[in-house]
């Protein structure tokens, strides 16, 4: 109920206006308001990965400022989304490509590029 009371605070804050990705601050409160401040951000890129032939990955998404470094977020099939930050593009690019995106996740994503919470 908490949780769900932050994100409707925070969607009302934010309203319909998309900000820019500049403006996102270095560390969040909580996983839920990065998940909320990203996705509702524009990015000089936006791209998503075809993730029909993983097991557990059900959607990769990618976010960067400037092309260089951006946001990667997942969902797996238990519906549980992830979000790192600072992921070089072509760590993503290699994710995008990879014919395993669970292997490569774990080879190249997991545990590294944390988001800082405050």
């Amino acid at each position: 109920m908490k949780s769900y009371l932050l994100y409707l605070i925070l969607l009302i804050s934010i309203g319909s206006k998309a900000q820019n990705c500049n403006k996102l601050p270095q560390a969040f409160s909580s996983y839920a308001q990065a998940m909320l401040l990203v996705k509702s951000s524009t990015f000089q890129i936006k791209e998503s990965a075809n993730t029909s032939g993983s097991s557990w990955m059900t959607s990769a998404k990618y976010y960067s400022c400037d092309g260089y470094s951006g946001y990667f977020i997942y969902t797996t099939n238990r519906g549980y989304e992830y979000i790192h930050k600072g992921v070089p593009i072509n760590v993503w690019r290699g994710l995008k490509n990879a014919s395993s995106k669970g292997s490569y996740y774990d080879d190249y994503l997991k545990g590294n590029y944390q988001l800082p919470l405050e």
